[in-house]
């Protein structure tokens, strides 16, 4: 029975991440997100309800348009099966509790503002700041019990410190290594994983950042100054942050538990 709550969470989050597709390609293009039906970007064809199974329809198609046999683009089932692992995982966590709709909703933004960045390199400001609103909602809240605790000090500032550290970057670089974007966005990781749990979360995502950006340049061969990237225009840095965020959530690692640890 277990198996089979997680496993309808699991398709939730694919259809959940289906309509995050919709709004990733359809934000300030002058289509509505909510109305009209989906169709194929390179012929215009109207999609049929079994071309758009999250997931399925991808494989069983083959990747490519039935009217056109134009390349469909790799983001509609990754986004789909990363937000259906992340329900999945989420229920898991924390289990059929109030507020477990809150999570899965900071979960759908976050993968959104994640999908957005990468694919245009901007985080809109209508999506962080719902996540920051979200996460200070979660402040409040005891983690175990769910109801209404005053946050400690160090937690309620670790927002703040968090903006105030990207913000310095983005304004030391004038932008290039850093958008003030990210800056936001860590402004709402420190309040939704405290103190602790933030600073590693961001220590976890420049790592992941670095490795990412080291392996590239091991596959292509060549340095990022020949290709006239910054770091900035070669990754958006936001999908990083948000790995580091739920690498954090899910462990429940801390940088003040591995000083510890260390010690």
């Amino acid at each position: 029975m277990i198996f089979i709550n997680l496993f309808i969470f699991f398709i939730l989050g694919t259809i959940i991440g289906s309509y995050i597709n919709v709004v990733v390609l359809r934000y300030h293009t002058g289509r509505s997100s909510v109305t009209g039906r989906s169709q194929c970007f390179s012929c215009g064809k109207t999609l049929s309800w079994y071309e758009l199974v999250p997931i399925f329809s991808f494989l069983f198609l083959n990747g490519k348009c039935l009217g056109c046999n134009s390349r469909i683009s790799y983001q509609y089932p990754i986004v789909e099966f990363i937000t259906g692992i992340l329900f999945l995982g989420i229920a898991s966590k924390i289990g059929l509790s109030l507020f477990l709709p809150l999570y899965l909703v900071i979960a759908s933004v976050l993968v959104a503002i994640s999908a957005y960045d990468f694919k245009h390199k901007i985080i809109l400001n209508e999506m962080v700041y719902l996540f920051d609103v979200l996460a200070i909602i979660v402040l409040f809240f005891h983690q175990g019990t769910y109801l209404f605790s005053m946050p400690g000090l160090l937690d309620l500032l670790a927002g703040p410190i968090l903006f105030l550290f990207f913000a310095l970057l983005w304004a030391v670089s004038s932008g290039r290594w850093m958008g003030f974007g990210d800056a936001k966005l860590a402004l709402g990781v420190g309040w939704l994983l405290g103190f602790s749990g933030g600073i590693l979360a961001i220590m976890m995502a420049f790592w992941i950042g670095a490795a990412w950006g080291i392996g590239a340049i091991v596959l292509q061969k060549i340095s990022l100054s020949r290709l006239g990237l910054t770091i900035k225009s070669q990754v958006p840095f936001a999908p990083f942050i948000i790995l580091g965020l739920f690498l954090q959530f899910f462990t429940g690692w801390g940088i003040l538990t591995i000083i510890n640890t260390l010690n």
